[in-house]
């Protein structure tokens, strides 16, 4: 059990990929099967490649979860979450799945905002020419960065409101927070988001998903430890609070002797009832 959830969490994962060949990502007219597609372009980028998982029966108002990697920014891959993919079809299974790839930093090419595009520009593709029979109704699961990626997305740019809930694990959500601005691995996160070790407060605000929270914004779920070595523990509660301030449905929970995600086989369970339990009662 440990080893499935292990990839779910993993803050940098390199040089894993999948393959298939582009003449086999074209959708059939038969929605009454289900259909896998792997390495899907969204983009011109090498980088912009999603595996797309469609259930058997679905229509126009079949829901779609979207998973997003974490990995500092600057690297892992879809890859890091393919065990929890059978998971969700056995909990979802009248949803379709999307697990993608995007464009990861560098140290001339940060990741604001291009990786924030590139979420927008997947779920475009999926609304407008992907030809898979499914609603604009996302749920989007991040862990580390790519939970950061969810909530920014969601947060500030999704102002038709398509995204339903989220679930973050172990994102960044309050560049603001002094906890993190003291932290040791600050300046590296800034620099790799931002382009710049000491960004001023407007960038700073850019890309805090809690300076950006709503009344309307999507219901979340969080799930941060005590004694995680690269997020603040305080990044969850201040999140939770930013939610709650806001009047948004969310749900925090919190492991005091859990790590960055390496956290015991109960918590693990816990975690994946908590967070099915928390998108049936709210991906609507």
């Amino acid at each position: 059990m440990k080893k499935t959830f292990a990839l779910l969490f993993l803050f940098v994962s390199f040089l894993q990929s999948c393959s298939s060949d582009d003449d086999k990502n074209t959708p059939t007219d038969n929605t009454t099967v289900a259909e896998e597609f792997a390495n899907v372009k969204y983009g011109p980028d090498p980088q912009q490649t999603m595996d797309v998982y469609l259930p058997a029966g679905r229509t126009n108002a079949t829901k779609v979860i979207i998973l997003i990697h974490g990995g500092a920014w600057i690297a892992g891959s879809k890859e890091d979450f393919a065990d929890f993919i059978p998971l969700i079809k056995t909990e979802f299974p009248d949803h379709a799945i999307v697990n993608i790839n995007y464009r990861l930093a560098t140290d001339t090419s940060p990741a604001f905002p291009k990786q924030i595009e590139d979420l927008q520009k997947a779920i475009t593709f999926l609304k407008d020419g992907s030809g898979y029979t499914i609603d604009n109704s996302y749920g989007l699961i991040g862990a580390s960065a790519g939970a950061h990626i969810a909530m920014l997305y969601s947060y500030k740019y999704d102002n038709t409101h398509e995204v339903k809930a989220i679930c973050d694990i172990v994102g960044p959500a309050d560049f603001f927070d002094p906890a993190y601005t003291v932290h040791p691995l600050y300046p590296f996160a800034a620099q790799y988001l931002i382009g710049t070790p000491a960004p001023n407060p407007q960038n700073i605000e850019n890309v805090s998903p809690v300076a950006h929270i709503t009344a309307q914004s999507a219901p979340t779920i969080s799930f941060y430890g005590g004694i995680d070595p690269l997020i603040p523990a305080s990044q969850g509660t201040r999140l939770k609070a930013a939610l709650d301030e806001a009047g948004v449905v969310n749900e925090f929970n919190f492991y005091p002797d859990g790590g960055h995600g390496d956290w015991d086989d109960a918590t693990f369970v816990e975690v994946y009832a908590k967070l099915t339990a928390f998108f049936e009662a709210n991906f609507k």
